[in-house]
C-alpha cells in the first residue's frame, strides 16, 4: 500500500470524528475576546503600535501561546483514539505495511490538521476585523500578504511541537494522561521565549516568531527576534528525534 493510500485511509478516518468540530469551535473562541474588547486597540499609542496591527498580533498571539498548541494536543490524541478504539490499529498493523509508513501517514495528517486549524484562524481573523471594523468605525483589516505571512511562519514553526505531540500520544497509552502533559507543556513557554535558550523548547516557537513581531510593528517595545542559528538546525534535530523515536514505539503496545 502506497503512502498516498494510507494518508487517504487516515483522512477517511478523520471526517467521520469530531476533530474538526473541535478545531472550528476553537478557532470561534478564540476571536470572540478581541471582538468583545476591539475598542482596546484604539488606546494603544504608549507601545507605539497601530490599532490595526495590535488587533492582528493580539490575536496571534492567544493563538500561538494556547489556542493552538492546546488544539492540537487533544487532536493529536484523538487521532490515536480513532485506531485503538474498537482495535482498530490492530486491523492497521495486520495489514502488509511497515509500521514506520504508517506512523509517519498519521503524522502528517496531523501536520494538515494544524494547517486546517491556522488556515481556519487566519479566516477567522478577517471576519473578526471586518466586524470590529464596522463597530468602532475605523479599519483594522490589514493586507492579506502580511496576515498570511504571520499565519505562515507560525505553523512553520509549530511543526517541531506538533512532532513532540505525537512522540507523548504514541509512547502515552492512556489519553487522560497524554492529553495532560501536552497541556502542561504549554505553560512553561511564557517563561522560555525570555531566556537564552528558548530555542531548545519547540512548544515556544511559534509564541516567541509572534512576541518577535510585535516587537517589530511596536516602535516602543523591544523583544528578541528571530535567530535562525541555532534555531533551524535544533528545531530539525527535535523534530528528527520525536519522528524517529514515533515510529519505533508505534503499535508496540498492539503487538505484545
Amino acid at each position: 500500500m502506497s503512502f498516498i493510500s494510507l494518508m487517504g485511509i487516515e483522512l477517511k478516518k478523520i471526517r467521520r470524528s469530531k476533530i474538526l468540530f473541535i478545531l472550528a469551535a476553537a478557532t470561534v473562541i478564540l476571536w470572540l475576546p478581541s471582538i468583545f474588547n476591539a475598542d482596546v486597540n484604539l488606546r494603544m499609542q504608549a507601545e507605539g503600535i497601530s490599532p490595526e496591527n495590535n488587533f492582528l498580533i493580539q490575536g496571534f498571539l492567544g493563538m500561538a501561546w494556547f489556542m493552538f498548541p492546546a488544539s492540537m494536543v487533544v487532536s493529536t490524541v484523538l487521532l490515536n483514539m480513532t485506531e485503538r478504539s474498537n482495535k482498530g490499529i490492530l486491523k492497521m498493523l495486520s495489514l502488509p505495511v511497515r509500521t514506520t509508513k504508517l506512523c509517519l501517514a498519521k503524522f502528517v495528517v496531523l501536520l494538515i490538521l494544524g494547517f486546517l486549524q491556522i488556515l481556519m484562524m487566519t479566516g477567522m481573523y478577517f471576519i473578526s476585523a471586518e466586524i470590529v471594523s464596522q463597530t468602532q468605525n475605523y479599519d483594522f483589516v490589514l493586507k492579506p500578504l502580511v496576515v498570511f505571512k504571520e499565519a505562515g511562519f507560525i505553523f512553520a514553526a509549530a511543526i517541531p511541537m506538533l512532532a513532540f505531540f505525537w512522540l507523548l500520544s504514541v509512547c502515552i497509552q492512556t489519553p487522560i494522561f497524554s492529553i495532560g502533559l501536552g497541556l502542561a507543556s504549554i505553560v512553561p513557554s511564557v517563561l522560555m521565549i525570555n531566556t537564552k535558550v528558548w530555542f531548545v523548547y519547540p512548544m515556544s516557537y511559534s509564541f516567541f516568531v509572534v512576541t518577535a513581531e510585535y516587537g517589530k510593528m511596536a516602535s516602543k517595545l523591544s523583544t528578541e527576534q528571530v535567530e535562525f542559528i541555532p534555531w533551524i538546525p535544533i528545531a530539525v534535530g527535535i523534530t528528527i528525534v520525536c519522528l524517529f523515536i514515533s515510529c519505533h514505539r508505534f503499535g508496540q503496545a498492539e503487538r505484545r
